[in-house]
């Protein structure tokens, strides 16, 4: 049976072959080789379970019928046979029918090259020729965006809920056959579309651009030399470095070394970290938390498992500012629904035509809810993303600018942040081994980094920079194990060329100290000497080695400053000006710590790790010293306890993913890791505070512009839909007052003509409508974007009470106006009339149409003035295009009014006209007044709950110079019972003053703390100098 199996495995072959060379064959033996093939697989199914698990037994056949040739495909291969249908076999198996080169398994080949000879690749990398050809036949490393066609995201503007619409009401009109009103209607919808579809290009091209600047970096070898190049670049074979906090750029295949920890929750959700080893394979877009170690890159771009399986959701904002923007729609929806059918059922009860009163209704829903708030939203803070760029300030989701207008308070870090991060080495070099000399400690401290590597940090920089490393080349580095928050030390294992093979390491003085075989006898001269010089804000690094038969020997110290950055004090004074609050974190014990505090004046309330932290000490500190990852979590878990805090922690580095992800707002400083900015909502690429306080202040004016562009159109819509309903229903224009009014002219014969067009009950005309949502919203709403703000001195974020008021206040008021306007007009035929007192002309029915059409759209480009502001509008200028938009809208609808060209409205007089317009400018000023009174009410509100937490605020930070004090007072000891009595002796100190200052004023409160300043100066003066001459 096997033979029998084999011999027609062969005949199939031969077949095959014939019909390749051919090139065409009937649809009958296409039939049969496939019934025999099927018929050949059920029979082998009893033979042995050798064969079960042969190529012929992977073979997938797939018969598809289509109006052209047949073909056979294979693995990328083809042969055309005949009209009636197409044999596939599906990419990546393999079967007899190919050649033997081509039936191996599908890992060895990758695009159709041996992975053996792609991935072979030598420890000096790739040649950059090489890197270049295959980057040119394998493309870039990045993701082809799955974007629709240029048409297609065109077409999707016609087809959301506010075109549906409008697509209705188009269908409406063209039944009634309503010419004017049509093509107003479709004019309408294209500009809409349009404008749409080029506000989401802009919004693609900006969050495009914010893409590709938070592109990572790998860190590759090429032509023999550690190189830093765009991720984007990496192509398979490429030999490169993962070390610790980077995102791994591409699939790679581990080197031989130790092992690492990968954080692979962004493609599996797993929360630990995973365990991989030597020819392990690392997928891209994991980030590694613990080891260093070469790799080869064996998947790029949409090959990489990643660009294969992407994730099926993004991850959800911490802050989701669309949803305020939701509610918002969903509110006005709820007010619009019921609004819309008591005018429907008003209209049909006075005999209004079915058509023509659901042709109204839709347009009003459409003018009513904001229904492109979103996306009109989503678009200023997408250029509100590209300014921030342009200041160096990255933002890693849209709703992180939000968050920053809101900050409050900031743990910043101050290595990297509040200094330079570029140590000064210092010739004072303690020296605690015999025959030991400087040159010797800063050898060891090179031979405790990778020096044939460019610098990781800045003390790996100070040490590099500070020797020549050429006498290094005598040393082979055999295992590094890099720095961690916990250990506080690096360590490498050093091989000479002699063979001898020794440890040696670099780190904190108390944890290297620890190790030290002779730990006893020389603890007491290393505190004292790093406390002494921790005093003047000198710190330390411990290196050491091992000793055959002794362990490990502390060598000595080497001692460096970090000095604080130019415009670090200036920074931090404007940050406490607008209303930011600013704590310092750091590694480094208190000495150092209230040294740099000091010089910074941030404050001298330094709290350590060790200390009882309650949510009132931790509001009630400056900064925090020997800070750990884990404190700095629970320190923010502490602030976060306070609902108005919204906090922001600057990171730099893997360990402090967990504090950037916790946080209301993440800041990766300038040079973070892959794991810092993964983690974080902000990533400055610029160092300082300044730039993050440029930051704030423009995400600021990008929330006020967010903020009055929402006003203006919640105004807007409650403005024409109250006015829509209240007309509707208290006027009357054939009946009452007005139809009276016809007898008391002299011209019956052009009265009769105007009574004949009044309507049961008032009815705006849907062409109105159109062009208000036409000229206003269309032409308005895309200049807010752009608008100029005034800069805030508090924090300022999204606030819905707030601005619920202000809309319904100018709506309120808008409709008022409205409503006033339409009595009069409806009045003018009255002799005693204001209209006739004016000596304005009397208007017929279509004329007070075409008024209260000229007033609505006059009083939305004027509520745009009174709605981007908080005071009187005429006290801030506004941008040049907005007034440009608001005077070109005003401009049209004038023009409309004086020539209006069809039958539903009739033109009015140049007097007429003006009279709209002054009366439009005069409710302006009633607008703004009544805004300034609602806003003052609601400041007077929020204000008197605020009173207590201020005071408490006041009071805790007259607390400083009592701890400074006590601080100046004590001196600083090594002794855990010095540190416990110098807590214990700040929390009493700290409880008297607070019983004593209850009763105090916030003018006492202020000179109190102005003499207890310019004490503790006197005392710190005459301690130094007392230190200098003992010295």
């Amino acid at each position: 049976m096997s033979q029998h199996c084999q011999d027609r495995g062969r005949g199939m072959r031969r077949r095959e072959h014939a019909c390749s060379r051919s090139g065409r064959i009937s649809a009958a033996p296409i039939v049969f080789l496939l019934v025999a093939t099927w018929i050949f697989r059920g029979r082998r199914s009893h033979g042995d379970e050798q064969l079960k698990s042969s190529r012929l037994q992977r073979r997938s056949i797939h018969l598809m019928f289509v109006c052209g040739r047949i073909k056979i495909r294979a693995g990328g291969h083809s042969a055309r046979f005949g009209k009636s249908a197409v044999v596939m076999w599906s990419k990546g198996e393999t079967t007899p029918l190919l050649s033997a080169s081509m039936r191996l398994d599908e890992d060895r080949f990758y695009m159709g090259m041996d992975k053996h000879t792609l991935l072979n690749t030598p420890e000096s990398g790739l040649s950059t020729v090489e890197a270049a050809r295959r980057l040119k036949q394998f493309g870039p490393n990045e993701f082809e965006a799955p974007d629709a066609a240029s048409w297609r995201r065109l077409a999707g503007h016609f087809v959301g809920p506010m075109p549906l619409l409008l697509w209705l009401v188009i269908a409406l009109e063209l039944v009634t056959q309503d010419v004017p009103d049509l093509a107003v209607l479709i004019f309408l919808q294209v500009l809409n579309g349009v404008v749409g579809w080029i506000e989401d290009a802009k919004t693609a091209h900006a969050l495009l651009a914010l893409k590709a600047a938070l592109k990572p970096e790998a860190q590759v070898i090429r032509d023999g030399v550690h190189q830093t190049i765009n991720a984007s670049l990496l192509v398979p074979g490429d030999r490169l470095t993962l070390t610790v906090g980077c995102a791994v750029p591409a699939d790679c295949d581990l080197c031989d070394g130790s092992p690492i920890q990968v954080d692979q929750s962004a493609l599996t959700g797993e929360s630990f970290p995973v365990t991989l080893h030597a020819g392990d394979n690392v997928k891209m877009g994991s980030l590694v938390v613990h080891g260093d170690v070469e790799a080869i890159v064996s998947a790029t771009g949409a090959q990489t498992f990643l660009g294969q399986h992407p994730p099926s959701a993004e991850w959800h904002a911490k802050n989701t500012l669309s949803s305020h923007f939701t509610h918002i729609t969903m509110a006005l929806l709820l007010i619009a629904i019921p609004a819309v059918s008591v005018l429907l059922g008003c209209l049909l009860y006075n005999g209004v035509a079915l058509l023509s009163a659901l042709s109204l209704g839709l347009i009003v829903v459409v003018a009513a809810v904001p229904l492109t708030l979103r996306s009109i939203c989503s678009s200023i803070l997408a250029l509100g993303s590209r300014q921030l760029a342009a200041e160096k300030v990255l933002v890693t989701h849209l709703q992180s600018i939000e968050t920053m207008a809101r900050l409050t308070l900031v743990c910043a870090d101050k290595t990297g942040t509040l200094t330079r991060n570029k140590m000064e080495l210092q010739d004072d070099v303690p020296l605690f081994a015999p025959h030991a000399s400087r040159e010797d400690i800063l050898v060891m401290a090179a031979l405790a980094a990778k020096w044939r590597e460019p610098p990781r940090d800045a003390i790996d920089t100070l040490v590099l920079n500070a020797i020549d490393l050429r006498p290094l080349d005598a040393y082979t580095l055999l295992a590094h194990t890099p720095f961690e928050p916990t250990a506080k030390r690096t360590e490498s294992t050093i091989k000479t060329h002699s063979g001898k093979v020794f440890k040696v390491t670099k780190g904190a003085p108390h944890m290297v100290l620890s190790l030290a075989h002779n730990v006893d006898d020389i603890a007491d001269a290393v505190t004292s000497r790093v406390l002494d010089l921790a005093k003047r804000g000198v710190r330390c690094l411990a290196v050491a080695r091992t000793e055959e038969g002794c362990g490990w020997v502390l060598m000595g110290l080497l001692t460096f400053v970090d000095p604080p950055r130019h415009d670090t004090k200036r920074s931090i004074e404007l940050l406490q000006t607008h209303g930011i609050n600013l704590k310092m974190l750091t590694g480094d014990n208190a000495a150092v710590a209230i040294e740099t505090a000091h010089l910074l004046q941030v404050g001298s309330t330094i709290l350590g790790s060790d200390a009882p932290l309650t949510p009132a000490m931790v509001e009630n500190a400056d900064g925090f010293a020997n800070v750990f990852p884990a404190h700095k979590v629970r320190l923010l878990t502490l602030l976060s306890t306070d609902k108005a805090n919204v906090c922001g922690v600057t990171g730099n580095d893997v360990q402090d993913a967990p504090a950037l992800r916790l946080a209301h707002l993440g800041i990766a400083v300038d040079g973070a890791s892959d794991a810092a900015k993964a983690a974080s909502d902000v990533v400055l690429t610029k160092p300082g505070l300044a730039v993050l306080l440029h930051g704030v202040l423009l995400a600021r004016h990008v929330c006020q512009r967010v903020t009055h562009y929402v006003i203006y159109r919640v105004a807007t819509g409650l403005h024409v839909l109250g006015f829509v309903l209240l007309a509707t229903l208290c006027f009357s224009p054939n009946g009452g007052h007005f139809a009276q009014f016809a007898e008391r002219v002299t011209n019956a014969t052009a009265w009769a003509g105007a009574s004949e067009d009044a309507p049961a009950s008032f009815q705006l005309p849907v062409i109105a409508m159109a062009l208000l949502l036409l000229l206003n919203d269309g032409a308005i709403a895309s200049t807010m974007a752009q608008d100029v703000v005034g800069s805030r001195a508090t924090p300022q974020g999204w606030s819905g009470p707030r601005t619920a008021l202000i809309a319904s206040t100018l709506g309120a008021v808008s409709t008022l106006s409205s409503l006033l306007l339409l009595y009069w007009a409806l009045d003018s035929w009255e002799t005693d009339s204001l209209w006739q007192q004016l000596g304005l002309r009397a208007l017929s029915y279509r004329q007070v149409l075409m008024v209260v059409y000229l007033q609505l759209s006059l009083s939305g480009c004027l509520l745009v003035f009174s709605a981007r502001t908080d005071s009187v509008c005429c006290l801030q200028a506004p941008s040049k295009l907005l007034v440009a938009a608001a005077s070109l809208s005003s401009v049209a609808a004038t023009t409309l009014s004086l020539f209006w060209p069809f039958a539903e409205m009739q033109a009015i007089s140049l007097p007429t006209a003006v009279f709209v317009w002054v009366y439009s400018l005069v409710w302006l000023l009633v607008l703004d007044s009544a805004k300034v009174l609602a806003l003052s009410l609601y400041e007077h509100a929020t204000r008197n709950r605020k009173p207590a937490r201020m005071e408490w605020q006041r009071l805790n930070r007259m607390q400083l110079g009592n701890l400074r004090a006590v601080a100046t007072a004590t001196p600083l000891s090594a002794s855990s019972s010095s540190s416990r009595m110098l807590r214990d002796s700040f929390v009493a100190g700290r409880a008297v003053t607070s019983s004593a200052s209850t009763n105090m004023n916030l003018d006492q409160a202020i000179d109190r703390l102005g003499r207890l300043e310019a004490e503790m100066k006197a005392v710190r003066h005459v301690i130094q100098a007392a230190s200098a001459s003992t010295n």
